[in-house]
């Protein structure tokens, strides 16, 4: 004895007119019925469910940007006109350092988090020595957590971690060296590498030392502060 197998098979209907009635036989919107024939000769009614409306979304272009404010506390000296204008470099340096701190969950941006920044932002001469003289950006990240502490999981840091005393002060140290020097041309990272440097019981400056960071490789910094490549496309095409 033969056995059959009924299966269900989507069906796509291409002719936009379709069967609809209702039990009285007056038109309905709700629910369509196709008349088809089976294999077997008999007509077969299929039920075609409501039409569902979808609306497309549209796409939308977002552009998203990131504002990033450069501290501008008071210098140890001198008043606050004529502060020197920061390199893209040392902006960004900043900026990254305030992402990594969030990265790891802290509540603050400190002095270890600006010294990541540096080796994140990677293109500057500062960057560049500190890499060549091994203080890389893993090691310091780990050194920071062999330092500080992981911070809680499920503990969110502030879109914007507010900078420490000592962050504080390296900002301070580089806006007032930078003055002192008397020199034109930007504040670059180096100024803030040796502003980390200049703040003694830092974060920064203990990862710096573990790190075999010392006097004579901060004097080696110093002697190319005001060096960085300018960004600027109008000076370059001079």
């Amino acid at each position: 004895m033969a056995s059959y197998t009924l299966s269900f098979i989507p069906l796509t209907v291409s002719n936009p007119r379709i069967f609809v009635s209702r039990a009285n036989g007056s038109p309905s919107s709700s629910s369509s019925q196709i008349p088809l024939t089976s294999l077997f000769g008999k007509k077969l009614l299929v039920t075609q469910p409501p039409r569902r409306c979808f609306v497309p979304k549209h796409r939308c272009l977002t552009s998203a940007s990131t504002v990033f404010s450069v501290p501008t506390a008071q210098p140890e000296n001198g008043s606050s006109d004529k502060l020197p204008k920061w390199s893209a470099r040392a902006i960004k340096s900043l900026a990254m350092g305030e992402l990594e701190a969030r990265k790891l969950k802290y509540p603050t941006t400190g002095t270890e988090a600006i010294l990541m920044g540096i080796l994140v932002e990677g293109t500057s001469t500062a960057a560049k020595y500190l890499r060549g003289n091994g203080v890389t950006l893993f090691k310091v990240r780990d050194e920071t957590i062999n330092l500080l502490g992981k911070s809680d999981m499920y503990f969110f840091s502030p879109e914007h971690p507010p900078l420490t005393e000592p962050a504080r002060k390296v900002i301070d140290w580089a806006i007032d060296e930078k003055k002192k020097a008397g020199v034109d041309g930007e504040l670059t990272t180096a100024y803030l590498l040796l502003g980390i440097w200049s703040q003694k019981d830092s974060a920064g400056r203990q990862i710096l030392e573990t790190l075999g960071f010392n006097e004579d490789k901060a004097k080696e910094v110093a002697k190319s502060m005001n060096e960085d490549v300018d960004l600027s496309f109008k000076k370059q095409g001079q």
